[in-house]
Order: C-alpha cells, then structure tokens, then sequence
C-alpha cells in the first residue's frame, strides 16, 4: 500500500514537471526571430548590407526591452498583404500566416481582415488618409488680391493718415508767413486739393510741386516720405510673401472638392487598405471617388509612383498621411491636403495566438511614454523645406505703430512750428502799429483762413468799371 502511493507520488511529480516545462517551451521566445519586412523610405531603407530607418530603429529598441536576437529579410513579392478570391494572402501578411517570418514590421495598417488571420499589435503610429498635390494647383487670383498684404484696418489707418496729412500742409501753408507772406495780394499755392495731389504723388514716389518753403511745411513733407517710403517697402515685401504663399490655397482642399471635379486625375495604392476603406465605405462621396479610381484605373504600383505623379502635376495622389508628409518634407514643390480621414494605426503583426504580441504591446507603450516614438518621427521626418512653412498673414496696423507714431509727431511739430512762425511775425507787426499781439494774431488767422480770395470781390470790382 505504501509502495502504491509512493507510485502514484512519483508519477504525479513526473506529470507536473512535464507540464511546466511544456509551458515554458509554448511562453518561450525563440533566440533569433524571422522578422520580414519591405523597403519604404523613411521606414526600411538599404544603407550596403545592413537596414535602416524608423522601423529598423524601433525593432532595435524593442529587441532591447525583450531580449531577443532577430534577422531581418525583406518580402519576397513586395507587397504588404492582400487576401485574393481564394482566401490566400501575399505580402508580409501571407509570410506570417506560412510561418515563412516570425513578425512583419513596417507601415502596415491594423483592419479588421488582417486582425483575424494575424496577430496585430497596439499601434506604434498614428496615420489617416489624405491627398498629395503640387503647389501650384490653386485658387483662381482675385481681383483685390493686391489688397492682400495689409488687413482692412491698415488699409483705414493709411487713408486716414493720407487725408490728415493733406489737411495739415493745407493749414500750416496758410498759417506759415514764410510759405504765404501777404494772404491780401498773393494767392496760396497749397489749395487742399493740390495738398491731396502733392501727398498722393510723394506716396508713389513721383513727387508734385511746387514744395513747401517754409520750415513746418518741409517737417511735415519729410515726416510723410519717410512714412510712405517704409510703407511702401512693407507693402511689396508682403505682396511677394502672399504671391509666393498663393499656392499653399489649394482648390481640392478635402475629398467632396476632389469628387466634384474633373480637372485633377487622382488614385492610390493598388490592393492597399486605402482602397478598401473606399471600397467598403458606404459614404458616398467615397463610394463615387472609389467608383472613378476603378472606372479610370488610376491606380499606382508604389508610393513612389504615386509622389512622382503628383510631382509631374495634375494628379492627386491618395494614400497614408504620414507618408505624404514624409513627400512634402522630401519634395518642396508638393503639399497635403488639410483632411484626414479614416484614421488608423500601423502596427506589427505576427503569427495568430504567438504570446510575443503581449510583448510587443507592452513595449511599444512604454517607447510611446517615455517619448521615445516621438523622437523617431521627428529624426526620420525632419523636413528640407523649413523656409517653406512660414505661411503669409496680412500685415496689422499695430506692425506700423512706430511709423504711424513718426507721422504723427512730425504733424504736430510742422503745427507747432507754422503757430510759432504766424506768432513771431504777428508780434513783429503788432510793434510797428502799435496793437496788441493778440488783436494782431487774430486777425492773421482770420485773414489766412478764409476759404475765399478777400481780394477777389475788389478784383470784381475793377472789372467791372474796365468793361464800363
């Protein structure tokens, strides 16, 4: 009886060892991994006999996290992974299913048809669906785009500083005794409507005469073609900048602009999973782009066919929106559309029920908190086109504060002057007949400020009696 249970002991432990270590061979991860992926810049690049890139960079940072060894090969037919009418897959995905590769790491898109064969993944990137054009595809030119390089506010304060200036050369070329020295025999050379004309042609820079003689005439005219000359620098400067930036405004700025026309031919990637999110929406705007890419057969082998096609113009190329970002940065002459649609994540796969996709989660997590998924994209899409980005705005009036704020004290000190210039002759005079200054000043000033000619009704007079 003993020697039973100890039998039965015996065989027990024997059992349990078995067990556990059938456990540790299923959990175990294999010391080299078979990893497949495909040649797409940024994400695998070939530098001589080894591979770089942003996917090369996470597989290493990964590799470190869960201890194992890896060989990279690149897929034998070039393609992701596409189901066929038989069921079979190609690309990556159909490598892992043969267990031809142990993970697929690349832009691969997670969908649900490729969640139920393989393994997926948490994503290691965001991504959407947008639109690659050239610049130059843009909006019709308006008839008040030259007003463009100042807001409607500048445009008010330099009519208001254009009219005030005239109005101050009017007054102090009436008030300056050197400018008009006998208002009762001499006629004034500065009637408001020539101060209009003569400001007016020292904004285009042709000048009008006659200039003004006297001292606060000649502060205020310099006060004037200082500000007009740096207003007019600002104005070509900003005119060049929205020329230039005009092509940023593109006419297909989303899809319904892109299915209500036929000028731009458009496409995507051929058995992509940017063609079957349009194959399988039931939005119709969708369905009627997914629709003219069959009827047309616009589709393209590879991202760089559809970049080159954008380049050459009149196509729009469909496809992820972080690769067309890596086009934009790489290729100034291209730009994306704002929308994004359809937005998705790219994640690895490997084999269905393979206890590395645990794993792989768990790791690809902490490189996202610890940031280290965002210094990736930002060392693989660093940009060659800087210059490019710095988008045109219409310059506002507080950017001409200063100038403005010149104009001003050099109207108010030509005033101050003229006042000084009528004072100081007023007193003179005010000596020789023996009046006040003040009795004198008055009727200066009310003798220069006349609208009409005092001498025009005695000039009537003695016409008059000449024809009698």
């Amino acid at each position: 009886m003993q020697i039973r249970r100890m039998m039965m002991l015996f065989s027990f432990c024997v059992l349990s060892v078995g067990f556990f270590l059938d456990m540790g061979a299923c959990t175990a991860v294999p010391t080299e991994l078979r990893i497949t992926s495909i040649k797409q810049e940024p994400y695998t690049m070939s530098k001589g006999t080894q591979m770089e890139g942003f996917c090369m960079d996470l597989l290493s940072e990964i590799a470190k996290k869960l201890g194992f060894k890896y060989k990279v090969q690149l897929v034998k037919d070039g393609s992701y992974g596409r189901q066929d009418e038989n069921g079979n897959w190609n690309g990556m995905i159909g490598e892992v299913v043969r267990g031809e590769a142990d993970l697929a790491i690349a832009p691969l898109t997670l969908t649900a048809a490729r969640e139920k064969v393989v393994g997926m993944s948490k994503p290691f990137m965001q991504t959407g669906i947008s639109i690659l054009l050239r610049k130059d595809i843009s909006e019709e030119t308006g008839f008040f785009d030259f007003l463009t390089p100042f807001t409607a506010e500048t445009w008010v304060g330099i009519l208001i500083a254009y009219l005030g200036t005239a109005a101050c050369i009017f007054i102090v070329t009436r008030l300056s005794p050197c400018e008009w020295n006998q208002p009762q025999s001499e006629q004034n050379r500065f009637s408001f409507l020539h101060s209009l004309w003569y400001t007016a042609g020292a904004l285009t820079l042709q000048g009008a005469g006659p200039h003004p003689r006297a001292v606060s005439g000649r502060v205020i005219c310099c006060s004037w073609w200082i500000f007009s000359i740096v207003l007019l620098a600002c104005y070509f400067s900003n005119l060049s900048s929205s020329k230039s930036s005009d092509t940023t405004h593109l006419t297909v700025k989303g899809f319904d602009d892109l299915a209500n026309q036929d000028m731009i031919e458009y496409g995507c990637l051929a058995g992509s999973s940017t063609l079957a999110f349009f194959k399988n929406s039931n939005n119709p705007v969708y369905r009627r782009i997914y629709e003219h890419m069959e009827r047309t057969r616009s589709f393209v082998s590879s991202m760089d066919e559809g970049v080159r096609r954008a380049k050459e113009g009149n196509f729009a190329f469909i496809g992820e929106s972080v690769s067309l970002d890596l086009a934009v940065a790489r290729h100034c002459e291209l730009v994306r559309a704002h929308e994004v649609v359809g937005m998705r994540g790219y994640s690895i796969a490997a084999s269905l029920g393979s206890p590395l996709i645990k794993n792989l989660s768990v790791a690809i997590l902490q490189l996202s908190e610890a940031g280290e998924l965002a210094y990736l994209r930002s060392k693989w899409w660093a940009s060659s086109c800087m210059a490019d980005k710095a988008k045109f705005s219409a310059m506002q009036p507080h950017s001409l504060k200063g100038m403005f704020l010149i104009l001003s004290l050099g109207l108010g000190l030509g005033a101050l002057l003229a006042v000084l210039e009528l004072t100081s002759k007023s007193r003179r005079s005010a000596a020789e007949q023996k009046k006040s200054c003040c009795t004198v000043l008055t009727e200066e000033l009310s003798l220069r400020l006349r609208t009409n000619n005092p001498n025009k009704p005695q000039e009537n007079v003695d016409k008059d009696k000449e024809k009698a």
